[in-house]
């Protein structure tokens, strides 16, 4: 039997927001484990408000939409607050009811630089894997280090002499660079001068870049700290050994890496502060038989690669192949906050498989 095609007319629902979200649906166990993060940095919040004023957008809010626009690619905040409207998924998770008017997307985008300026990144991140560590996803042992390039906002027109006076009138459209010799010593980008021109290896184009790490745990591929850096020639190694570190807290850890690793001076760097380096070797390795003879070290190899996963969902899905922000604090903000995100989708499959 054909059903009737009723005009909606229906003013008033009495069905739960709650009650709408299937009971097996993938954000529930996500927006579990944030809830438990933000409890755990409640504090770190509210230090950034004011007692006094005129009410904002809660922090746990703001946050939760970021997550949201991480994990579903959504490109601006303009279109965020667009799905907030009438996405009614999106409304359970960030903690709006039905009837809450959404924010005007300047609103939101001027309350999310309070939270850009602070540690708040670093500090989710860290409630993050401080549940995975409880519940039994961590090793103390093994792990992997790893860097990526991330591009700019900034085009290459921008990149100028540091000496050169523009002058009134002048944009970047006018600039041809074509013929010219331009180098991070001489020249930087007027719109974000933490950007570097690098390139990533041999016959690639150079790119203003900014440089992202990351240390992610062997058990189970879970990123355990990260890093953004100045796009250099030595930053990676530089990287390894600030975060090991910081992971190994002075106990004997094994530390996974690519061939960019196998450098004399990171090597030595690593062992002096407890870190065993099972990085691949070159043909005039830095490392002997005394590291490669043991099967820790091939196992090492085997799971180095999936480090690689992260990165690719966080450029993929979470946004960041083009970052959005400028400066290294900002980029370094939004690599934090991506990664982060990324072990959440990790821990969701890994404890309903447990």
């Amino acid at each position: 039997m054909r059903g009737v095609d009723r005009p909606q007319s229906v003013m008033f629902s009495y069905v739960h927001l709650e009650e709408r979200v299937p009971e097996d649906h993938p954000l529930r166990a996500v927006r579990e484990m944030v809830n438990e993060a933000l409890r755990r940095i409640s504090r770190r919040l509210s230090a950034r408000y004011s007692h006094t004023g005129r009410p904002s957008i809660p922090p746990e809010q703001l946050l939760r939409a970021l997550l949201l626009q991480c994990l579903y690619t959504i490109r601006s905040e303009r279109l965020l607050m667009e799905q907030l409207d009438y996405n009614l998924l999106f409304r359970w998770f960030v903690g709006l009811e039905m009837d809450d008017p959404v924010w005007d997307a300047t609103v939101f985008s001027k309350n999310r630089e309070r939270l850009l300026e602070g540690d708040v990144a670093e500090a989710f991140f860290q409630a993050v894997v401080a549940q995975a560590r409880e519940a039994g996803l961590l090793s103390d042992e093994h792990f992997t280090v790893d860097g990526t390039l991330i591009e700019a906002w900034a085009g290459q027109k921008s990149f100028r002499p540091k000496d050169e006076d523009p002058g009134p009138g002048s944009g970047g459209s006018e600039r041809d660079f074509h013929g010219e010799r331009r180098k991070n010593e001489t020249h930087e980008s007027k719109t974000d001068p933490d950007a570097r021109l690098f390139r990533k290896g041999n016959g690639k184009e150079a790119k203003l870049l900014h440089m992202g790490h990351a240390v992610m745990d062997n058990r189970h591929g879970l990123v355990v700290a990260t890093r953004t850096t100045l796009a250099t020639g030595t930053a990676e190694w530089e990287a390894a050994e600030a975060m090991g570190k910081e992971v190994g807290g002075g106990r004997r850890i094994t530390m996974g890496g690519d061939k960019g690793y196998d450098v004399r001076r990171c090597v030595k760097a690593l062992r002096e502060c407890n870190v065993t380096p099972h990085v691949a070797q070159k043909e005039s390795s830095a490392i002997d038989g005394r590291t490669i003879r043991h099967a820790g070290y091939a196992i090492s190899q085997w799971k180095r690669k999936a480090i690689e996963q992260g990165f690719g969902w966080m450029k993929t899905i979470g946004g960041l192949r083009k970052t959005r922000h400028r400066g290294t604090e900002r980029v370094g903000w939004m690599f934090t906050f991506t990664l982060a995100a990324y072990d959440l989708i990790r821990m969701r499959t890994l404890l309903r498989t447990a």
